[in-house]
């Protein structure tokens, strides 16, 4: 199984008219708002001997994070495009990258082969991921995982869709930003509220812990106050 061509070339088009520059993309917030905190959260589970695997890792700002927290840090993405801006942004060759579907069964495995049991980090991924491939995204967690690693994965919830429509009702329409995720067809909040725990749960993996927090976006409000999207977190293992 493969995502769609027009999936792929959605996420494609928007990274590769996406510049450098960080913070661009409206999720490209700062460690500190993100991957700092969910490792905080992630780390009484986690052997940090094992590698991690940031999914979905875009331009690889988490992923460098990451790298201080764990022995190795891998970023993987859909976009071809998306991995040259995180190979760009290692100047320091921190982490590595590769650009992985994770629909794609057999990628999947193969990486898993490489690397080993590892700990995985997905924020934001099954939420804008079409929806008969959200159970493969599910399923490439858990097989990354295997019996040692832990993951934290975070996703929207949908009351995140109104904060996006109150962003989106301002006086001068969506701000920039969002407006870009809009015109190239990328869906966010998209999952209900039950699915992700039972894709999570379908999939084999049993949580450690959960809670609910908000994603940090680089976008603000008319009003100059900060994007924060409603969001849910589990820590998650391979169910015994």
């Amino acid at each position: 199984m493969h995502v769609s061509p027009q999936y792929r070339e959605s996420w494609e088009g928007f990274w590769s008219t996406t510049s450098d520059t960080p913070g661009e993309a409206i999720w490209d917030s700062d460690p500190s708002l993100t991957s700092v905190p969910h490792s905080e959260l992630l780390l009484p589970y986690a052997d940090t001997s094992l590698p991690v695997v940031d999914l979905g890792c875009g331009n690889g700002t988490q992923t460098r994070y990451l790298s201080t927290v764990f022995a190795r840090a891998l970023g993987v993405d859909l976009s071809h495009a998306a991995i040259g801006h995180a190979r760009r942004a290692d100047t320091a060759g921190v982490a590595e990258f590769a650009q992985l579907d994770l629909v794609d069964e057999d990628a999947v495995r193969a990486l898993s082969r490489r690397i080993g049991d590892t700990n995985v980090y997905m924020r934001a991924v099954i939420h804008q991921s079409e929806p008969e491939a959200r159970p493969a995204v599910a399923a490439a967690v858990a097989a990354l995982l295997g019996e040692r690693g832990r993951a934290f994965v975070v996703e929207l919830t949908p009351e995140s869709k109104e904060v996006l429509q109150k962003a989106t009702a301002g006086p001068g329409g969506p701000p920039a930003k969002l407006r870009k995720v809009i015109e190239h067809g990328l869906k966010p909040a998209d999952a209900s509220e039950e699915e992700v725990p039972e894709l999570l749960i379908g999939a084999g993996l049993t949580a450690l812990a959960s809670g609910d927090t908000a994603l940090a976006q680089t976008e603000h409000m008319a009003d100059g106050t900060r994007i924060e999207l409603p969001a849910r977190w589990f820590v998650l293992a391979a169910a015994s």
